[in-house]
């Protein structure tokens, strides 16, 4: 009989704790991912030759950096895509998650490192790794922000 009652306390309190997490998992649902105010909004745009980026740079209460980022580059499909990542000092690394063309299905995501220089941002070059489908800057490798196609200066931010 006693085991019986340490069986039925045991199976109440297993239910319990379902129960909790189920309402946690609703709770974590109901907030709304992008609820947060942006602190600061920047647009920035570079061209060379035939090429062009346009970038809106949001950053968050948390220093936490979003946004939106267009590519044309020349004799290449329209780069269309999301930004995500944080500043390091005056560096800046992103994932830029963005589909090529009229193939919105297809998601390409690479790192990409911008170096902060007054109102610019300078886009690097640096060896790219892929670990387990995901690219990664190879650790230990310089990224270059001298021999560079692309200086992204600040633009007025206009809504399309």
């Amino acid at each position: 009989m006693k085991n019986l009652g340490l069986f039925l306390l045991l199976i109440s309190c297993i239910g319990l704790q379902s129960c909790k997490k189920e309402q946690s998992l609703k709770d974590a649902k109901a907030t709304p991912v992008h609820a947060e105010i942006p602190t600061d909004v920047a647009c920035y745009k570079a061209m060379y030759e035939s090429d062009t980026i346009e970038m809106k740079m949001i950053t968050s209460k948390d220093n936490k950096i979003t946004g939106d980022m267009t590519m044309s580059l020349y004799a290449n499909p329209k780069k269309v895509g999301k930004i995500k990542g944080e500043f390091h000092g005056d560096t800046l690394l992103v994932d830029y998650s963005f589909y090529q063309g009229a193939d919105k299905a297809k998601i390409f995501t690479n790192p990409m490192a911008f170096l902060k220089r007054g109102d610019s941002l300078i886009l690097g070059n640096g060896k790219i790794e892929y670990y387990f489908g995901k690219s990664y800057f190879v650790k230990g490798q310089p990224i270059d922000y001298d021999n560079v196609k692309y200086k992204l200066t600040s633009v007025d931010c206009v809504d399309k």
